[in-house]
Order: C-alpha cells, then sequence, then structure tokens
C-alpha cells in the first residue's frame, strides 16, 4: 500500500507541473460556466413566461423549469458529462505512454515494486485529477443554494444534486481506467488520447446508434451504453445496476492493465 501512495503522489505532482492539468481546468471551469449562465437566462425566462401563462398554459414542455434542480443542476450535469468526454483522454494519456517515451518505464519495472502497485498507484493518481477537474463544478450547486433560497427552503435537492454529481464521478474514473488501459499499450500520449476518446465516444452513442436495430441487439446496447446507465443518476435516482456496471468497467480495465504491464516485463 504504501507503495501505490507514492506512485500516487508522483503522478500528482507530474500532473501538476506540467500544463496539461491546468489547461483541462481551465476548459472545465470555462466551459461549465458558460452553461451554467446560459441556463440560468433560460430558466429566468421560463419562470417570466410562466407568471404570464401559468404553468398548464405554457407553450411547449417546460416542466423540467419548474425548480432550479431540474432547470438547472441536472442540466449542467448533463454538460459536464461531456466535456469529462473530452478532457479525460488527455488526462489518462500520459499514465504509462509518458513513461515509455522517456524511457524510463525499464526503470519503472526494475524497482522494488509488484506490478499491480504500479497500475493502482497510477490509476489513483488520474483519479484525484479528474476528481479535481469535476470538483470544480460543485461551486455551482453552491452559489444557487446561497443566492436562490427562501423562506420556504433550500433553492435545491441536495439529495438529486448529490446523486448526479456521484454519477458524474464515477464516469470520471470509468474514463480514467480505460484511458489508463490504452495508454500502457503505446508510448504515444496524443495516441492514447485519440484512441481512448474513439473507445469512449461510440460507447457513449452505442444507444442511439441502435435504435433501428433489431431485438435483442438494441436491448442488449442501451444496457451497455454508458449515456443509459448514467441518466437516472445524473436525475438523482440511485441505480445500483449502474453502479455494478460502472465498478464491472473499472475492474476489468485496471485488470486488463496490469496484464499488460506484466507482459511487457518480460518482453
Amino acid at each position: 500500500m504504501r507503495n501505490t501512495l507514492a506512485i500516487a503522489r508522483k503522478e500528482l505532482t507530474l500532473y501538476f507541473t506540467t500544463p496539461w492539468a491546468y489547461l483541462v481546468f481551465t476548459a472545465m471551469a470555462f466551459i461549465s460556466s458558460f452553461f451554467f449562465i446560459a441556463m440560468l437566462s433560460t430558466f429566468k425566462q421560463v419562470q417570466e413566461m410562466a407568471r404570464i401563462y401559468t404553468w398548464d398554459r405554457m407553450p411547449g414542455d417546460y416542466a423540467a423549469y419548474k425548480n432550479l434542480t431540474d432547470g438547472v443542476a441536472v442540466q449542467l450535469w448533463g454538460v459536464v458529462l461531456i466535456v469529462t468526454l473530452f478532457v479525460a483522454p488527455f488526462l489518462s494519456m500520459r499514465l504509462f505512454a509518458e513513461e515509455k517515451r522517456h524511457k524510463t518505464f525499464e526503470l519503472l519495472m526494475t524497482a522494488p515494486v509488484r506490478p499491480i502497485e504500479i497500475v493502482l498507484g497510477k490509476y489513483l493518481g488520474g483519479l484525484a485529477v479528474i476528481s479535481a477537474t469535476l470538483g470544480l463544478t460543485i461551486v455551482y450547486p453552491i452559489i444557487l443554494t446561497v443566492f436562490g433560497g427562501s423562506e420556504s427552503g433550500s433553492a435545491l435537492e441536495w439529495s438529486t444534486v448529490a446523486l448526479g454529481y456521484g454519477g458524474l464521478l464515477l464516469w470520471g474514473a470509468t474514463c480514467i481506467a480505460i484511458g489508463m488501459f490504452i495508454s500502457s499499450l503505446t508510448e504515444s500520449q496524443m495516441l492514447a488520447a485519440f484512441l481512448t476518446f474513439a473507445v469512449l465516444l461510440p460507447w457513449m452513442l452505442i444507444k442511439g446508434l441502435a435504435q433501428s436495430a433489431d431485438e435483442p441487439f438494441r436491448s442488449i446496447a442501451t444496457y451497455v451504453s454508458f449515456d443509459a446507465q448514467l441518466q437516472d443518476m445524473l436525475k438523482g435516482v440511485l441505480d445500483l445496476k449502474a453502479l455494478v456496471f460502472f465498478t464491472s468497467i473499472i475492474l476489468l480495465s485496471i485488470l486488463f492493465t496490469h496484464r499488460a504491464v506484466e507482459a511487457q516485463r518480460w518482453t
């Protein structure tokens, strides 16, 4: 365990001594703040329309805009989900590829640490960084709570917000695990980032792509789709099936990375 934590600390140090982590933080903060402001503006406009028409006579489907939780927070998590799909490959790409490019992977293999400790240490380092990246977005629900509260209570349903945020963390952990496995197969960081994105994007969209397929392929595609598994959690519904699904993907990715590292150790 000590070796694993030492490797994780080393990875965190490397992340914050290179520009990639700061670029990812900046991208996440900028994009999420842009959409947060846009969603608040839309929410305000819908609320003003509701004062004129009443909710029963509102033109269009605006049911989600009756409260800040569904009208802003839940929709914001959907945007952050997509942003994570783009930024996670750039965080995971260097975990093993950089070691190989700098020819330090062989030295790491001769150190008195087991391959599983190396894999877990690097994964924990990547997990910490993606968690910090997603942690930037929790400021928006806090802003809504502070400035949107009323005498009737909190502006947000924090149970819904917390479950949605937990789903984002689970999604980020899955992206890092898959990206780490792909990084262990190449010494090119940009190739690792591209391949990780090329795996994550179709996996996310497979539900929509399979809508015209026949059964049972459509049901299978819906079940294995990242988007389908995440939707309930982002809306504040605890889904044990999704927890098992993503945990299985993470553990399998760690196992495959371990096998890849062991195979390269003896070549």
